[in-house]
């Protein structure tokens, strides 16, 4: 059924531009340095954080009010669509691929903790709550990596629609991308130094929006999804309790 297309689209369509309207909102109030400014004159350091920016990461960018509500809805948002995301993408598996269920398994593991990881992250605000924040969003970022790794790896594996070969080479330069864009991230984040923290923004805005396209070339998929792989996957679900039961 087409209408199950909207699912990848809306969750690509949730997270870029509710992001990107977030950044916007920051820049305006000047709470963000603008990511086009490498220089770091106006740069909030040390406990100075009047008449100053902050690095434009994502975090930083919800940090404070009015954008603040903006972010954890959108973040909310996003989680939520990611979840129906992993489940059902899941369920498709399971219906045209049993063979690969251990795997797909593996995958929707990851992606359940990757969303629970993205909502503390949304819902802890990073400039009162740090440490969660940051573990969530660590939590989030890895699993990530290793969800769209796994959906790769299927991708290989399975035939849902008959693109595979198209869509294989798309998404294993995604998640090579998406592992390394993760890595000079996380590396030049935690520098002194503001060109390399500036950088590191950069890189953060880069892997998600690479995460947003390999989330929406799954718009091919969602176009042979049906409402009857939810209900034989809850089918499923009751014949092996039944027969743990037993």
């Amino acid at each position: 059924m087409m209408f199950w297309i909207l699912l990848p689209v809306t969750l690509s369509l949730v997270s870029f531009l509710g992001t990107w309207t977030i950044y916007g909102l920051a820049f305006t109030y000047k709470h963000v340095c603008p990511l086009t400014d490498w220089s770091g004159a106006n740069y909030c350091r040390g406990n100075n954080t009047e008449d100053c920016c902050f690095v434009p990461t994502i975090s930083s960018s919800g940090m404070y009010a009015p954008e603040s509500s903006l972010f954890t809805a959108t973040i909310n948002a996003a989680t939520f669509l990611f979840l129906l995301f992993c489940v059902f993408h899941h369920a498709h598996i399971l219906e045209k691929n049993v063979c690969q269920a251990m795997l797909s398994k593996f995958a929707l593991v990851f992606g359940v903790v990757s969303a629970f990881g993205a909502f503390a992250a949304g819902n802890c605000n990073p400039g009162y709550l740090t440490l969660l924040h940051f573990f969530g969003a660590a939590v989030s970022f890895l699993c990530v990596c290793l969800y769209a790794a796994l959906l790769t790896a299927l991708t290989a594996k399975c035939v849902l629609t008959g693109y595979e070969r198209f869509l294989y080479p798309l998404r294993l330069t995604s998640t090579v991308t998406q592992s390394i864009l993760t890595t000079c991230y996380t590396v030049l984040f935690v520098q002194d130094n503001y060109f390399y923290n500036h950088l590191s923004a950069v890189f953060e805005w880069m892997l998600t929006v690479n995460m947003e396209l390999f989330e929406l070339s799954y718009a091919v998929e969602f176009c042979f999804f049906s409402s009857f792989m939810i209900s034989n996957l809850l089918k499923k679900r009751e014949e092996e309790k039944h027969l743990m039961l037993t």
